[in-house]
């Protein structure tokens, strides 16, 4: 790349130059920059895009370059990123718009030769006024017909039956109370942005290159070979010590010895030729509260393998069952499936794999379940091109007397990182710990012990604070929660259905911004604003989640508080540790009695969620009540906490608690904060900018307020 140096240096006459230096005013001297100085330019921008003055400075002295033309070199390189961004944005619109228009003339020559399916004739076309009448009469005599349904019911259940959920739920979102306090005059002004050319604007799923059609039987037979191999594989990695694995000096983790497990599996298709790829394993085990038949069958279906693993598993989808099972039931069943798996963070990208799952009873009360990819030849049209590569993964479920489980558990991938990874989780994914056995563990233990809170049919005074009438309103108040947790890891997936834009401003991190309709049942309809940013504080991840979920500090940070005291008038206890619970909070404040906050927190040894969310009074009462929550709007905004990855040698030694130690080893905690606002109740309807400075504006305050009361500093 080269920089304007400008005129007016002194003299460095060069020969055939004009005697009198006309030549040289009119023309402009280049520099051209040296490899390594191009070199550490790049690699400095992939890291920070807008360096401050003294960045700048220090990589002046370091290049022995002029400070102005640093300025000016990222100015450039800025400006040729955003260029490159529109014109693979306008690629990628141009050929959808041609997609479009060639289905719209397929569909219009389709119509000409409908014909009429009692005739044989051609369509009788009607006035549209007679159509509309005659669909408002059925819709009348169909209502009629389902309150009659609706009462005889009644009469022999005893309550009133439910009705169906109105077309446009009631707004109850972090919108209605944030504008009040920070949207002046609100998002009707300023100027508006086209939604369809926003990125991130899409919250459609991505389609998947290969969707589980097309594969042979010579594919099937292959696909089975491997699956078996793998399961054999992973026993030897679940049930061998050394010199497998040997235990890690530093953190008491196990590490797997990489010179071992090539000389007992070798593999010819190794992905390690290439110099970017590194390995991933990790290794542990523990007890779970549940039986080995209900994880197998959880394991098995993609869709409740996600609702277990909600803050890790961002999408999972089951492309063919290539086995069933023997007599009925999961041992030998075999299926291909696609999964996303994510860090609750938009800096981290997620990792897509193609994996083949196989689950074997290995003995009575024994169940073993691999993953493994499988790559198929590349000249196949459903090859996909993935950087991330699963190694023989999975778990030992082993029945235990009293009803819980012992999990064993191996992680252990490949991994091509296509972009560097962010220097804030640098430590965190390097170190195994973000995607590692413990994480995965950690979690399972905690889910199923929500999944036991949620079975048991007694109430306890303490736990509900005699607000929650009975077990079915307890159990409706869970699975609200629960709701509201996916819908919380959903918004801020960094899959291809999210794509972040980035805002300069409140650090070097900046806030990522991205949006989508919502058509769903249960969310607010319209355009949603989703906003997110991570920063570091050097406080550990235990003190930072008691900040959060202690309510008598809650006024410090929560702005839907505006500075009153908050009240928990419902609790319900989601496990052993207190942080894992479901609460109703009340603020103190006259303009709004009518609204609630439900929030759920949950802590484990690989970090800690605070997620909440305004919900109307009235609607709190139908999920008390017991009456299925599947409609009320949720719009949840909240915080992740996790360690920092890096080791701390003094934390951790002498704390009880494994939640404590585990995570009392990181010097500090990494915090992201993600708010979600209705921006328009209509899903056509433009994002102004206005939206844009007012959430950067609430999530910049937020973080101030957070340092401030952690005694931080402030930048």
């Amino acid at each position: 790349m080269e920089y304007g140096s400008g005129g007016g240096g002194g003299g460095s006459g060069g020969s055939g130059g004009d005697p009198d230096g006309s030549d040289s005013r009119r023309k402009k001297r280049y520099h051209r920059h040296t490899a390594h100085q191009i070199q550490r330019l790049e690699g400095m921008f992939k890291e920070c895009p807008h360096p401050d003055e003294k960045q700048r400075l220090q990589l002046s002295r370091e290049l022995a370059l002029a400070p102005r033309q640093i300025k000016f070199w990222f100015q450039n390189r800025r400006t040729q990123m955003k260029a490159q961004h529109e014109r693979a944005d306008n690629c990628a619109l141009r050929v959808e718009n041609d997609k479009i228009r060639c289905e719209n003339i397929a569909i219009r020559e389709a119509l000409k030769n409908v014909i009429c399916p009692s005739c044989g004739g051609p369509p009788i076309g009607e006035d549209s006024y007679f159509d509309e009448q005659k669909l408002r009469v059925e819709n009348a005599q169909l209502k009629e017909e389902l309150d009659r349904v609706s009462s005889i019911a009644a009469k022999y259940i005893g309550r009133p039956i439910s009705q169906l959920p109105p077309v446009q739920p009631v707004h109850i979102s972090s919108l209605d109370l944030s504008m009040g306090s920070f949207g002046g005059q609100g998002m009707g002004s300023g100027p508006s942005l086209d939604l369809d050319l926003l990125p991130g604007s899409s919250s459609a799923m991505p389609i998947l290159p290969f969707q589980g059609t097309g594969i042979s039987d010579m594919d099937k037979s292959l696909m089975a070979d491997v699956a078996g191999n793998a399961l054999d594989e992973l026993l030897r990695l679940l049930q061998t010590n050394e010199p497998l694995w040997m235990k890690s000096t530093t953190d008491g983790r196990d590490v797997l010895n990489l010179e071992s497990y090539e000389r007992i599996f070798p593999r010819a298709n190794s992905h390690l030729k290439n110099p970017n790829v590194r390995i991933e394993a990790s290794r542990d085990s523990g007890v779970v509260i549940m039986n080995s038949l209900a994880l197998v069958d959880i394991f098995m279906d993609s869709n409740k393998w996600m609702e277990l693993f909600p803050t890790i598993v961002s999408m999972a989808r089951t492309l063919e069952v290539l086995s069933s099972g023997m007599m009925g039931g999961q041992s030998g069943s075999l299926q291909l499936m696609y999964g996303e798996l994510q860090v609750l963070s938009s800096l981290v990208p997620t990792r897509e794999f193609y994996f083949l799952r196989y689950c074997q009873q290995i003995e009575q009360g024994s169940w073993a379940i691999v993953d493994v990819s499988y790559d198929f030849p590349r000249d196949n049209q459903f090859a996909p091109q993935n950087p991330s590569h699963r190694l023989p993964s999975g778990c030992l479920i082993q029945d235990m007397p009293n009803g819980y489980s012992k999990v064993t558990w191996v992680e252990h991938v490949e991994i091509e990182d296509k972009t560097p990874t962010h220097r804030l989780y640098r430590d965190l994914i390097h170190r195994g710990l973000a995607f590692g056995a413990e994480r995965w563990l950690a979690t399972l233990q905690r889910m199923c012990e929500r999944f036991a809170c949620l079975m048991v049919k007694g109430t306890s005074t303490r736990d509900l604070g005699g607000v929650i009438p009975s077990p079915d309103g307890k159990r409706s108040m869970m699975k609200l929660a629960q709701r509201m947790v996916n819908n919380f890891c959903a918004s801020i997936s960094t899959s291809n259905g999210h794509r972040w834009t980035t805002l300069s401003g409140l650090n070097e991190v900046g806030v990522r911004v991205t949006i989508h309709k919502n058509t769903d049942p249960g969310q607010p309809n319209g355009v949603v604003l989703s906003a997110a940013t991570t920063i570091w504080l050097p406080v550990s991840p235990q003190n930072v989640f008691n900040f959060f979920r202690d309510e008598r500090t809650r006024p410090q940070w929560d702005v839907l508080s505006n500075g009153n005291a908050v009240q928990e008038v419902a609790h319900i206890a989601n496990g052993p540790h207190p942080g894992n619970c479901i609460s109703v909070l009340r603020a103190f404040n006259t303009s709004q009695n009518n609204m609630l906050i439900l929030q759920e927190s949950c802590i484990d040894s690989s970090g800690s969620l605070v997620i909440y969310c305004p919900v109307d009074l009235p609607a709190i009462n139908i999920a008390m009540s017991g009456e299925d929550p599947s409609y009320i709007p949720l719009l949840p905004s909240g915080f992740t906490i996790s360690p920092d990855g890096r080791l701390d040698q003094g934390d951790g030694a002498s704390s009880s608690s494994s939640t404590t130690a585990s995570m009392g080893r990181s010097g500090g905690s990494l915090i992201t904060v993600v708010f979600q606002i209705l921006v328009s109740s209509l899903p056509s309807a433009k994002l102004n900018l206005e939206s844009v400075t007012t959430v950067n504006n609430l999530i910049g305050n937020t973080v101030q307020q957070i340092k401030a009361a952690l005694n931080c500093p402030s930048s």
